[in-house]
């Protein structure tokens, strides 16, 4: 056990006997990046799972949005009889969820039930594989994920009770940055980032965003994983806090036409020997830094077509890549510019990478994997990025665009021989299909679209 897991643990003790929690929340981020799992009284957790953990069926990281087991996968199915693995708590994840009354929570890892290896296609797994990459070469990866959401002045069940339309946004005029609008959602906004504060999810800032209703909250950046961790802990308190006071957020990439899509900005850097390892004296346009620097951005903006669902997962994601919106269209990378797909920020030690093609329905387990894997790539490649743009990337048509749909990126995933050889064949195939049930059920379904434009008229 860790310092810090064996810290934790005393700390929920001494908790449990004053009384202060009672329930201790386990749990683990699906494929969609959503957090299952079980709630526990908090004294059998002490006594019983957080050395053992405990179990939940397999068929969790095979279903759909709607729970129905989707067939299909080699990893879990009808056949197979969904039987379980195995949740190990991370206990150096263990931390007090303030917005909740008297609970703890702690994420997990899953394990085969019978070689208690890691399960190879859960989103957790496959980060640490890349961060395991990135430490045999040297590296600690710093990450900090910048997410956007809209906030509605109705509650989750009213939303629904309505179709989710015509839905009450917070803000009634474009907000970025206007402190005033800010103050009239202050009260949500206050109420998260003491919760996240008090939960161990430091926080910077928060700010109104494009949108009617648009916010944004910044984490500080942490280790990739922890990032990770904290991100999906961070959804989770949004929502449960909106869900406490009768209000809703979403974090659909584009949950309007004509609005602001809401994006999940990647920010990363690598470290050596407690340095920034981007840090350097070579040129790069404008940009002075490392060969690892450059090499590293080569390989991110090279994989992207091989990882694009893994930065853009639902078929909503790609109605955000819309030119003039703040939304990236094309592969380029620039400086300080918001409208490349990659905007390097910083300098000297501050210098990062800064990916803006995510949306804010991305798993960052996931997508986090991705950025790594491409990444090291380009540093065993010694891969040169292309000559840095300067100017609106949105009219620069020569350049390569994203996907138009999930299925022309699920099609991409599909092919790329990059893609199998980082995942290994089994997580290949896997997310392959779970990408390809989403754009096919998409396919399947009848829109509101269709009957307002052929009901009465065609």
């Amino acid at each position: 056990m860790t310092e810090n897991a064996a810290r934790n643990l005393s700390w929920l003790a001494a908790k449990v006997g004053t009384g202060e929690i009672d329930t201790v929340l386990v749990g683990f981020p699906d494929h969609y990046g959503r957090l299952m799992g079980k709630r526990f009284e908090a004294e059998y957790f002490l006594e019983e799972v957080a050395e053992r953990g405990t179990h939940g069926c397999d068929y969790l990281l095979t279903t759909d949005m709607e729970m129905e087991p989707v067939q299909g996968y080699r990893f879990a199915n009808w056949e197979l009889g969904y039987g379980d693995f195995h949740l190990v708590p991370d206990l150096a994840t263990l931390r007090p969820a303030t917005w909740l009354e008297k609970s703890a929570i702690v994420l997990c890892d899953l394990e085969d039930e019978r070689t208690h290896r890691l399960v190879g296609v859960a989103p957790r797994t496959l980060l640490k594989q890349q961060l395991e990459r990135a430490r045999a070469m040297g590296y600690t990866v710093m990450a900090a994920s910048e997410l956007e959401y809209y906030l509605y002045r109705v509650s989750y069940r009213q939303a629904h009770q309505q179709g989710y339309a015509g839905l009450e946004p917070a803000g009634y005029y474009l907000e970025d940055y206007h402190l005033l609008q800010g103050t009239r959602e202050e009260p949500f906004t206050r109420a998260v980032r003491q919760h996240l504060k008090a939960s161990g999810i430091p926080v910077e800032n928060s700010k109104g965003e494009w949108g009617l209703g648009q916010h944004e909250v910044n984490l500080r950046y942490a280790e990739a994983l922890e990032m990770a961790d904290r991100h999906v802990l961070f959804k989770q308190c949004l929502k449960e806090v909106a869900e406490s006071m009768g209000l809703s957020v979403t974090f659909m990439a584009k949950p309007h036409h004509g609005q602001a899509g809401s994006s999940c900005h990647i920010h990363l850097s690598l470290w050596k020997d407690g340095q920034n390892a981007f840090a350097g004296e070579e040129a790069f346009g404008p940009v002075q830094g490392s060969k690892v620097f450059g090499q590293f951005l080569a390989g991110w903006i090279a994989h992207i077509p091989d990882f694009m669902p893994f930065y853009a997962p639902t078929v909503n994601s790609y109605k955000r890549y819309e030119d003039g919106s703040w939304a990236p269209t094309r592969l380029a990378w620039s400086y300080d510019n918001r409208t490349a797909g990659f905007r390097v920020v910083g300098r000297g030690a501050s210098l990062r990478i800064e990916c803006r093609i995510g949306g804010a329905d991305l798993n960052p387990y996931l997508a986090l994997a991705a950025a790594l894997a491409s990444g090291l790539d380009g540093l065993e490649q010694g891969l040169t990025p292309p000559p840095i743009f300067q100017g609106d990337i949105y009219q620069a048509r020569h350049l390569p665009r994203v996907p138009y749909t999930l299925g022309e990126a699920a099609e991409g995933f599909a092919r790329s021989t990059f893609a199998k050889a980082t995942l290994g064949e089994a997580a290949h195939e896997h997310y392959t299909h779970f990408f390809k049930s989403e754009w096919q059920a998409f396919n399947r379904a009848v829109t509101d679209w269709e009957r307002k434009r052929y009901y009465e008229r065609i």
